[in-house]
């Protein structure tokens, strides 16, 4: 088995073919294009017998040269670009980096570590279409969301009141209709609420057409800061021409969900993924690429309840043991068991708990007796102990001159008697 890193590059790829323990067998350019495939196929066929045994590591999952390699039975493995420059600084400390030196990180990454990353399988050229269909359709919602921000920066230079009128909503049809009719703050003040209606009409609105035309007239005539006449105008030019383009892409975003339904109709497994609760045709097109390692026909994966792995609440609870983990069975915090959209049935004891338990009495301790000058029932005031009294038999220096006439005592201890005067 022989191990390819290459890294992908818009007019050649750099290829570095390496062995079991690591040494470079060979390295090459190769051109994009089929002479580009051709030389390739031929340095592999040098070092391997079975195109099955060669595992070519790559920082991209579609394109035609992917498309090709994967059709001649190559294993190919798809590198994210981040992974790849995190796996590079294993290499080198300097961040120098150049084209023969990624292709032989690839290459190394692959021999090593390919578990850890996701093998590209060959689709077939329904779920092919799909995948085009539904990445086309994504980067243009995302195309014109970034519009829409655009569009509410540049009203909040000029035209406060539209803000107010339509808020978040700059991408629907009735703050296009409106913004496209009046694209400054004067023309706004000029609309009425038979002509906002007609507008909305227009737009599509069949419902509440007057309250929603009064709620627009309000807040398009409220007193509100202005800018110059002439700046108005010409941030009402730039108003008029972001208008246009979020209608116009708004309108092939339309056509694409058509195309994308059509197309995901087509495949066989269609019906599985739609009848999962919370995936439409947008979304299941965009699960029906998205999984991998296995041919055609594709069904989405399937994990039983059962082996989900429970975490402790806290890091700090441990087993009895010592090592990390929970002390029993615990549900998973913070994870949805059932898919979005489905209430699951909530289970009921025999002696449901659905009050907070009466909260129970403070126990204190019984009062002492009450010392003089104290209130009553205050506790006694911890005072210390009165001090052991100095003997006067163990003092030090030299003993006194009246210190002969002493009587024992009963304890068998000397006491000085007192002196006469």
């Amino acid at each position: 088995m022989i191990f390819v890193g290459i890294d992908w590059a818009e007019h050649h790829h750099d290829v570095c073919v390496l062995d079991r323990e690591g040494r470079v067998l060979a390295t090459t350019r190769i051109p994009d294009g089929i002479g580009g495939l051709t030389r390739l196929h031929a340095v592999l066929a040098d070092h391997a017998d079975d195109p099955a045994s060669v595992v070519a590591g790559i920082e991209t999952d579609r394109g035609l040269l992917v498309g090709a390699l994967v059709a001649a039975g190559y294993q190919m493995v798809a590198v994210n670009p981040l992974a790849a420059s995190r796996y590079r600084e294993r290499h080198t400390t300097s961040g120098a980096k150049s084209d023969p030196g990624d292709a032989r990180v690839l290459a190394d990454l692959v021999r090593t570590d390919r578990h850890h990353h996701r093998p590209i399988a060959g689709d077939s050229p329904t779920v092919e279409v799909v995948k085009v269909l539904a990445r086309a359709h994504q980067t243009l919602v995302w195309t014109r969301q970034r519009q829409a921000n655009q569009l509410r920066s540049t009203l909040r230079e000029f035209y406060p009141g539209a803000l107010a009128a339509f808020g978040t909503d700059l991408a629907g049809p009735d703050a296009l209709a409106v913004l496209a009719a009046a694209p400054t703050p004067a023309q706004g003040r000029a609309l009425g609420v038979a002509d906002l209606t007609k507008l909305l009409r227009a737009a599509g609105r069949q419902r509440n057409l007057p309250v929603r035309a009064s709620a627009i007239r309000q807040a398009l005539a409220a007193p509100q800061l202005a800018a110059p006449p002439v700046v108005a105008a010409a941030y009402g030019q730039v108003t008029a021409a972001l208008v246009g383009v979020i209608t116009e892409l708004t309108q092939q975003i339309a056509t694409l969900e058509d195309d994308l339904t059509r197309a995901f109709e087509a495949h066989p497994d269609a019906e599985i993924l739609r009848s999962l609760p919370g995936l439409g045709v947008v979304l299941g097109a965009r699960v029906l690429p998205g999984v991998r390692g296995r041919p055609d026909p594709l069904r989405p994966p399937y994990r039983p309840q059962g082996l989900r792995r429970h975490r402790p609440r806290h890091p700090r609870v441990r087993h009895p043991q010592g090592r990390a983990g929970p002390r029993g069975p615990q549900q998973a915090p913070g994870r949805r068991l059932l898919p979005v959209g489905v209430l699951g049935a909530v289970p009921l004891t025999r002696r449901p708990r659905l009050l907070r338990p009466a909260p129970r009495p403070r126990r204190h301790p019984p009062p002492g007796p009450t010392c003089p000058g104290q209130p009553a029932g205050r506790h006694p005031a911890r005072l210390p102990a009165p001090p052991q009294p100095l003997r006067r038999a163990a003092r030090l220096g030299p003993p006194h001159p009246a210190a002969s006439s002493l009587t024992p005592t009963s304890r068998g201890m000397s006491r000085r008697e007192p002196i006469r005067r």
